[in-house]
């Protein structure tokens, strides 16, 4: 699953460089530009994509936090130097 996210990440790059619609003056229900509904669906597509990614190929390293022995040396004494 981690490879589909990355073809979907790669896959909005390049549907992100929309030369085809630059010349395009339709308006979708009398009023929007079909260019700013493309990159409105693009947009939620790349939400969709980052909560796959999220989901799915996250590490799971980062999950699990720190592990005692790196939270304890981290902190510092109790009265020591600030």
């Amino acid at each position: 699953m981690k490879y589909v996210v990355w073809g979907l990440v790669v896959l909005l790059i390049i549907l992100h460089q929309d030369v085809w619609l630059w010349d395009n003056d339709t308006l979708v229900a009398g009023f929007l530009p079909v260019t700013l509904l493309y990159h409105a669906c693009l947009s939620l597509a790349a939400g969709i994509t980052w909560y796959l990614a999220t989901k799915f190929a996250w590490p799971s390293v980062l999950e699990d936090g720190p592990s005692l022995d790196e939270s304890a040396s981290e902190q510092p004494a109790e009265g020591g130097e600030a």
